[in-house]
């Protein structure tokens, strides 16, 4: 079996390390690749202090990412920090550079893959590998079953299959306009002349 290369985008939300965890527990063999892929945003300013810091954040983050796998024996990791040029396009030239054969992100409302689903009409071109996306658990997601008279338990964790749908986005609202011409008002400085006659 060849070795295979797996990225799991590293973020700082709980989802994407259920995501490492799950891709460690059932999708690693031994000998594969584990890139840890962190994109962090760009500035406009370009304060070299303020890139840097962004840059270390960043890093420290996917450190902690590391130690995770380092729970796990034979488990080979890299890491890679970058820059975002703009939503997604970063994460897709690096899947793609890197040759991986899976993307693993933890899916959340933020998530780069809603923006990208936008851009491309299919995303696994647009990346070129597999993409699991994994949410976050519910409480029924995980049963440990034990065997009596053994010392085997195993997990197992529900699985979902379905194609990425884009969240609906409500129209933007239009202010109400209360005089939509100026010009079809019609002042009257003067009472009329029924109005008039009346009093009399």
């Amino acid at each position: 079996m060849d070795a295979r290369k797996i990225v799991v985008v590293v973020e700082d939300v709980d989802v994407a390390r259920t995501a490492l965890q799950w891709t460690l527990h059932n999708l690693l063999r031994y000998g594969d690749l584990i890139t840890l892929l962190h994109v962090f945003p760009s500035t406009r300013s370009r304060n070299k202090n303020k890139l840097r810091l962004l840059r270390l954040k960043g890093f420290h983050l996917a450190l902690s990412f590391k130690d995770i796998c380092n729970n796990f024996p034979n488990t080979k990791t890299e890491i890679v920090v970058t820059e975002e040029d703009r939503e997604g396009g970063r994460i897709v030239t690096i899947v793609r550079e890197l040759g991986a054969s899976t993307l693993v992100v933890g899916l959340h409302d933020q998530s780069f893959l809603y923006k990208l689903a936008m851009d491309h009409n299919n995303v696994v071109n647009a990346l070129n590998c597999k993409v699991l996306a994994v949410k976050a658990p519910t409480s029924m997601a995980t049963r440990t079953i034990s065997v009596p008279d053994s010392s085997t338990n195993m997990d197992f964790s529900q699985i979902e299959i379905s194609a990425l749908s884009i969240p609906e986005i409500p129209p933007q609202k239009i202010p109400y306009q209360l005089c939509p011409d100026p010009s079809a008002i019609i002042w009257r400085s003067r009472r009329s002349r029924r109005s008039l006659r009346r009093k009399i």
